[in-house]
């Protein structure tokens, strides 16, 4: 899935680029309209009863985005196990396909306790819908 995003002139810095902070926000709303797409909305899985904290974030910063810059945010799922899930993400400018960014999150799914939980057991229909969109980025 793609997510395309333009850079607000809000979130650069005083050399007037894009604020590294302001990856983590972009990569959050491209994981929020992906899971979206394939049916798992936010919304949806909060109300089922679980939650899906960030447990860490890995960002290679390649090249600047200014003001105005068209991002394309590419979004897979790059391992599902039930309980944690890792997302990757490319960021690249529209215009000239360069890499601006190289990322990915870790997650894991919880009740509204914190506490860890197997989806496997807990909700076949998140884990079948995450495991079928990671076996087809695998194929």
């Amino acid at each position: 899935m793609i997510y395309k995003r333009s850079v607000n002139y809000y979130e650069t810095d005083g050399m007037r680029i894009v604020h590294h902070s302001n990856y983590i926000r972009y990569l959050e709303e491209a994981r929020c309209a992906f899971l979206k797409q394939i049916g798992l909305p936010y919304d949806k899985i909060e109300e089922m009863g679980f939650m899906i904290p960030v447990l860490e974030v890995n960002c290679k910063y390649k090249m600047p985005a200014k003001f105005g810059t068209v991002m394309n945010i590419e979004v897979k799922i790059k391992q599902f196990d039930g309980i944690k899930l890792t997302i990757g993400y490319i960021v690249t400018e529209e215009k000239t396909n360069n890499r601006i960014v190289q990322a990915e999150t870790k997650h894991c799914f919880t009740n509204q306790n914190m506490k860890p939980i197997s989806l496997k057991k807990e909700n076949r229909e998140i884990y079948e819908t995450l495991l079928k969109y990671q076996e087809q980025v695998e194929k």
